[in-house]
């Protein structure tokens, strides 16, 4: 009898304790394969299960499928095999100094936090469980790290959690103890870095997703095993043990059209061996006949003090086709202009890169585990230019 997709409920909190015997049967290529989807959301549940098929056969050597992070549209889902989830803590534990115990602050049936799960098990840890159900909170840090029992301890983070950590002192000691924090899942400011590393935080930050077991490249430095490559249109591939076995149900989808290869969707270039993400070519803004990428603009504005996080979209424009629009979250007090931030840029990128609106807001939309919902922007602030 063929064997089928199962679904994995995955609990939020220290509920989340209850699959590790599940995860640890997958990871060994004995259990089943799994869908995990978020105990308690019946309408994420349901999407999710409408587009994987659940309780339908599947190749017998998938282990996980993992739903790609996207919020429109019918979601992918990432076969992973047990070999790929084993190299993946293998390769993590061998670039971060060896294995050790994981702090769990992410949901965990997005990839990021499943790879906390099962690094843990295949260092034979027990993971600590920060609950983010009402959202993270910096001050369960101290007493999460002060729990985990070394003698090496890591943790896994987004840039918007660090960003609410470094702004509360006790959780920014707890942090610092530790031998490292993958920060992942969006662009990473540089300000942001800064601050982290001046603070004594050891910070590496991660590339990949879904499809390739989630971080594979640090600090620009593939793991071992991992091959990169940059397309003559600027696209990043990856390949190499950790690479998915296509997506469940489209066997001939482009992204996995060249045999041991993924094409992303991100444009990037690689300088002395190390890979430089440059943004989404998906995001990237057509405006007046010329393309901005957004991450880009966002580099270069977040320096300006008066900013603390930016998003940059495009929105619909009857003369640019598109135009180049900013949410900004200001600095505490602070009520930065558009003039301004025009004038901040003149010095780095071209006037076409510059933003034609800013629209001050005390958050940016996110989707999945961090990653800004440019989308969202797009749709809220969609209206002629005055």
């Amino acid at each position: 009898m063929s064997p089928v997709l199962h679904i994995l409920p995955v609990p939020a909190g220290a509920g989340v304790s209850a699959i590790l015997p599940d995860l640890a049967r997958m990871l060994t290529g004995e259990g089943p394969a799994l869908l995990p989807v978020p105990a308690g959301d019946d309408l994420e549940t349901s999407r999710l299960c409408t587009a994987l098929a659940p309780g339908e056969p599947i190749d017998d050597e998938i282990s996980l499928v993992v739903a790609t992070s996207g919020s429109t549209g019918v979601p992918k889902g990432a076969q992973l095999t047990a070999s790929a989830l084993r190299a993946s803590a293998a390769a993590t534990h061998d670039r971060l100094g060896g294995p050790g115990t994981w702090l769990l602050t992410l949901p965990a049936h997005h990839i990021a936090g499943l790879q906390v799960l099962l690094r843990g098990l295949a260092a034979g840890t027990t993971p600590v469980v920060v609950d983010v159900t009402d959202g993270f909170d910096p001050a369960a840090l101290p007493a999460a790290v002060a729990g985990m029992p070394g003698p090496r301890r890591y943790t896994s983070l987004v840039p918007t959690q660090l960003i609410k950590a470094l702004d509360h002192p006790a959780a920014v000691a707890a942090l610092a103890e530790l031998d490292a924090v993958l920060l992942g899942g969006a662009a990473t400011p540089a300000p942001l870095l800064a601050r982290a590393v001046d603070a004594g935080i050891t910070v590496v930050r991660t590339y990949g997703m879904s499809e390739t077991c989630g971080g594979c490249v640090y600090d620009g430095v593939p793991l071992d095993g991992v091959r990169m490559r940059i397309d003559s249109d600027s696209r990043v591939l990856l390949g190499g043990p950790v690479l998915a076995s296509g997506y469940r149900g489209r066997p001939e989808h482009p992204a996995f059209a060249e045999p041991g290869w993924f094409r992303t969707d991100d444009a990037g270039v690689v300088e002395d061996g190390v890979l430089r993400v440059l943004g989404r070519l998906d995001e990237a803004i057509s405006t007046g006949g010329l393309t901005v990428v957004p991450q880009v603009v966002e580099a270069a504005l977040v320096t300006h003090p008066d900013v603390a996080q930016v998003a940059v979209f495009g929105v619909e424009d009857p003369r640019l086709g598109q135009r180049v629009v900013a949410a900004v979250v200001p600095v505490a007090g602070a009520e930065p202009r558009l003039d301004d931030l025009r004038e901040h840029l003149s010095g780095t990128l071209d006037s076409t890169a510059a933003p034609r609106e800013v629209h001050l807001v005390d958050a940016l939309p996110v989707r999945g585990p961090g990653k800004v919902d440019r989308r969202a922007l797009s749709a809220r602030f969609a209206r002629p230019e005055r």
